[in-house]
């Protein structure tokens, strides 16, 4: 049986999932050193910064691209 999405490592991961394994992972302190978005530095919450990333398609890829190589390293 074949994946429905092989070329897709993200399938099926919620924005919401990635966010929050990277806060889990890093802090938002840290998090706002690795991508300097506003919102991972002033006053950061998961809601706001999902809210800023849904609406902001190179801020997603930069958060998507760290998740890849933060789960590629474990």
């Amino acid at each position: 049986m074949s994946l429905p999405h092989p070329n897709d490592p993200l399938h099926g991961i919620t924005l919401e999932k990635v966010l929050t394994a990277l806060v889990e992972h890093y802090g938002w302190e840290e998090l706002g050193m690795r991508i300097s978005i506003r919102c991972f530095q002033i006053d950061p919450s998961i809601k706001s910064s999902l809210t800023f990333l849904r609406k902001t398609p190179w801020a997603r890829k930069k958060v998507e691209d760290l998740y890849l190589w933060m789960t590629s390293q474990e």
